[in-house]
């Protein structure tokens, strides 16, 4: 889930939670990168799970048709 944030960082810079993420980053000092990164996989987790189980996409999220 960890590589996934990260990933998702990369690929989602626009959605909610990257914008959340860079904000708890700039608020805070960078030497709390690696506990907000925890945060961010399990958030996205619970995001992934509401989108399998009712459908509700993430918030900024781009969908690409596969």
């Amino acid at each position: 889930m960890v590589e996934l944030a990260w990933l998702w960082l990369r690929h989602q810079p626009k959605s909610a939670l990257t914008c959340w993420f860079k904000e708890c980053i700039a608020h805070n000092s960078a030497h709390l990168k690696k506990p907000m990164i925890v945060a961010l996989a399990r958030k996205l987790l619970v995001a992934f799970w509401k989108y399998v189980s009712s459908g509700v996409v993430i918030e900024g999220a781009i969908m690409k048709i596969a």
